[in-house]
């Protein structure tokens, strides 16, 4: 998308009338926000007007005596304002209570093997890479059993590091 000296003058238009970038963007077509942000950035244009104009506030004048200080402070300690904490606008009510997961059981009797708790220079190609304990730790070591001819674990390691493409899409 080009910008043409019309559109150019739409925009800045629009911007002196306060309308946002996303308006503006709406209204010009083919262009995203940030594509108008970047254009009145470097249109160098001041801060928009307002769409609605803010009231003028008044400025306080000086109590005169004690007696009406202490009948405005409690007019405005009856008047009830309700604020809102945090995001409740997107607070979500629930009624019913969260469905309990369902877990599938392996088919298969699984046999969790025994580490043979390798060090990383004892590994070789035919040996399980999955690691134990933490790798900062002086007992950290890795699996060591009889890796499998298509991955780097043993046939327990890659189950759990695999998991089928069918069974993914059931979790979801």
């Amino acid at each position: 998308m080009n910008w043409t000296d019309e559109r150019v003058e739409l925009l800045r238009k629009l911007w002196s009338e306060g309308l946002s970038a996303s308006q503006i963007a709406a209204q010009l077509g083919g262009v995203s926000r940030n594509a108008v942000i970047g254009k009145v950035h470097r249109l160098k244009l001041s801060g928009r007007g307002r769409a609605t104009a803010a009231p003028a506030r008044q400025k306080k004048t000086a109590q005169g005596s004690g007696a009406q200080k202490s009948v405005s402070r409690a007019a405005s300690a009856t008047r009830h304002v309700t604020t809102s904490i945090g995001a409740t606008a997107l607070q979500a009510q629930f009624d019913a209570e969260p469905a309990a997961r369902h877990y599938i059981r392996p088919v298969e009797n699984v046999v969790v093997p025994i580490s043979r708790h390798l060090q990383l220079t004892e590994l070789t190609e035919r040996t399980c890479k999955w690691p134990n304990g933490d790798p900062l730790s002086e007992d950290f070591n890795f699996c060591g059993n009889e890796a499998a001819e298509t991955g780097p674990y043993c046939k327990y390691h890659a189950r759990v590091a695999f998991q089928p493409a069918a069974e993914r899409r059931r979790n979801r």
